[in-house]
């Protein structure tokens, strides 16, 4: 089921399922996180304890996946975005940007499951100490050259 969180005056659109959450990273979901690192990591928060409570009531159990663990996952996937929005930009090669517009469309939609539908969840547990380093590396204005349109 989708839903859509108002944050902060933007439009989050999340998908729920049975151990499983579904991050869009979207135009809304980039304008929620611009800022610097201690607003983002607050913004982060507040998006995951957001989803977290609304999968509780919904499925009458927590989401098995701790807080840093989903938020490293959702930054990783909106910076391979922002990342391949960006080389897509400056590199006019047909071919390559053809290549990376298919791997975009895998960064677009983050599927953060539990370890038991989640082949990769030791990925972003192991990750998750590192949380700070990938919140301060995220770029403070994510849209700032407009290449976000959806």
């Amino acid at each position: 089921m989708d839903k859509i969180y108002e944050l902060k005056g933007n439009k989050i659109k999340v998908g729920l399922e049975h151990q499983l959450i579904r991050v869009y990273s979207n135009a809304q979901l980039w304008a929620y996180l611009a800022g610097k690192a201690d607003v983002r990591l607050e913004r982060f928060e507040l998006l995951v304890n957001t989803i977290k409570a609304d999968y509780e009531q919904h499925f009458g159990k927590k989401l098995v996946i701790s807080n840093a663990s989903l938020i490293v996952e959702i930054l990783v996937h909106v910076y391979c975005d922002y990342l391949g929005l960006y080389f897509n930009r400056i590199v006019q090669i047909r071919w390559i940007q053809d290549f990376v517009k298919k791997l975009l469309k895998r960064a677009e939609v983050v599927d953060c499951g539990e370890k038991e539908v989640d082949s990769n969840r030791w990925v972003w547990d192991l990750l998750a100490g590192s949380k700070s380093l990938f919140i301060s590396i995220l770029p403070k204005k994510l849209n700032a050259k407009n290449i976000k349109h959806h």
